[in-house]
């Protein structure tokens, strides 16, 4: 057996190392415990020498056992353990883990909080879920710890609850504003990062742990948003444009001549952190209304397209709606930057080919379809007729995965 040891807030109790002959553990683990005399000692760099040494003491019959942080099954070594010796053979001896310690310093429950790993990962999607979700977890690493994740958040309105080194006598739990995170040099001691809108913070009661469920229900009826003179993306349209942009928790959405926002925040509702550019000031304040209305946080952009979109972050796909001249170069703009899809929704036919054209010179296949529906309308005498709306091209371009920014890989 493998005894697997989580240090929590406090040193392991000593007895797991009684008659350890290889112990195996991160440097500042093994420097808090006092080891068997004749232990063998290995401080953890890269895995496999480690594993295969573990594997050698394992066909003896030896003793081995791995010092870990808090609770080890948690984005910890437990998962690489198993993978390579099989559940069976491990004794999981779990601490309390640095996101639990981190909660319970500010007070906070954490079944509603979303827990998301940066260390060693693309920081895109823990801030991609910081922007969406009220109460998240960041575990940090070198290149994604507070001040990186700062830096990535000054557009929204969050706190930071920096911990480091918790559980020791350097233990510290600041609340920063990310302007303040990014302007400062954490070191090496962070053990998490909380990242809360305060004014959702506490949440409601849950049965079941985690992040916010999907919605029962999306392709909302446009009553269920405000809008102006019928200008809003019609359900029917909505669907499918949902459909073809997958908007997840992680990723990143553009609704690029937003209107009244609702691709938008259907968007949001479905997890995804999403920006929403709209030229008209009225259109700015009715999104933010409809945002507010269906409690999501999307971010709004005040400017015209193509120029408004320079300063954003890369999305993982864009919708865009709206006509007009510039529409094949708002989506050729759009489409160099979107890493996966693109849908783009017109009335004109005229505007379909050039922007096909836009959509494959940057690399994406192009489909796209004519959306005609009819819907149910009472007449008087407790009858009903079929009332037509108006027809809709909806294209989307998929990125194809051996082209980007117009280079063949």
């Amino acid at each position: 057996m493998i005894t697997v040891v989580g240090t929590g807030t406090e040193a392991p109790p000593q007895e797991c190392l009684a008659g350890a002959e290889l112990v195996v553990g991160g440097r500042r683990h093994l420097d808090a415990v006092r080891l068997p005399e004749a232990a063998e000692r290995i401080v953890l760099g890269p895995l496999a020498p480690a594993l295969d040494t573990m594997a050698e003491y394992l066909e003896k019959e030896r003793r081995v056992v791995v010092l870990a942080s808090g609770d080890p099954g948690f984005f910890g070594i437990v998962r690489v353990l198993a993978e390579r010796f099989g559940p069976g053979a491990l004794d999981v001896r779990p601490g309390v883990s640095s996101v639990a310690t981190a909660f319970a310093r500010v007070g906070l429950p954490w079944d509603d909080a979303v827990v998301v790993s940066a260390h060693g990962r693309d920081l895109r999607t823990a801030v991609n879920v910081c922007r969406a979700r009220p109460k998240v977890a960041v575990l940090t690493g070198p290149g994604a710890g507070p001040a990186e994740l700062g830096a990535a958040l000054t557009a929204r309105t969050r706190v930071l609850v920096v911990a480091s080194a918790l559980g020791t006598e350097d233990e510290r739990v600041e609340r920063v504003t990310p302007a303040e995170a990014a302007a400062r040099d954490w070191g090496t001691a962070v053990s998490v990062v909380l990242c809360l809108d305060e004014s959702r913070a506490l949440g409601a009661v849950r049965t079941v742990a985690g992040p916010t469920a999907a919605p029962a229900q999306w392709a909302l009826e446009e009553g269920e948003f405000a809008h102006r003179d019928s200008m809003i993306t019609k359900f029917e349209v909505r669907a499918l444009a949902l459909a073809r942009l997958g908007p997840r928790l992680g990723e990143l959405v553009w609704d690029v001549g937003a209107g009244s926002g609702s691709v938008a925040v259907e968007c949001a509702r479905l997890g995804a952190a999403v920006v929403a550019v709209e030229k008209a000031p009225d259109g700015v304040e009715r999104i933010r209304a409809n945002a507010a209305a269906h409690g999501v946080d999307v971010r709004v952009v005040h400017g015209s397209a193509p120029e408004a979109l320079a300063e954003l972050d890369d999305p993982d796909a864009v919708f865009v709606g709206g006509g007009g001249r510039e529409l094949p170069d708002i989506v050729g703009a759009c489409a160099r930057r979107a890493r996966r899809s693109v849908v783009v929704a017109m009335a004109a036919l005229d505007r379909v080919p050039a922007v096909r054209a836009a959509l494959t010179g940057a690399g994406f296949d192009c489909d796209g379809v004519l959306l005609q529906s009819s819907r149910l309308a009472p007449l008087p005498g407790d009858v009903t007729r079929l009332a037509a709306t108006n027809p809709v091209f909806l294209l989307w371009g998929v990125r194809n995965p051996v082209y980007r920014e117009g280079v063949a890989l």
